[in-house]
């Protein structure tokens, strides 16, 4: 079986290695007895890159996994699939 892989893969795994460092980073403040105000940024920032990192993933699979799958439609089936996929970007 072929491996899926969109383009916007490479995107995502920089992301989440962005967020794995945000992620030691708060570890090991906290450790280190780090005041509350920092960690919460720290921890800000790695909740920040994985939503940014699941919403790029769930947008592409609904631009080409969801295309690939209904293929053609009529116009009025069409507009219903579109406007399904701009209102999943404000989840």
């Amino acid at each position: 079986m072929e491996p899926h892989r969109h383009e916007t893969h490479p995107d995502i795994v920089k992301r989440l290695k962005r967020a794995e460092g945000h992620l030691k980073s708060v570890i090991s403040m906290i450790e280190e007895g780090r005041p509350c105000l920092d960690i919460a940024q720290q921890l800000h920032a790695v909740e920040k890159a994985i939503t940014n990192a699941k919403r790029t993933l769930i947008q592409d699979h609904l631009d080409h996994c969801l295309e690939h799958t209904v293929g053609a439609l009529a116009l009025d089936q069409r507009q219903q699939i579109d406007e399904f996929k701009t209102i999943a970007r404000y989840l």
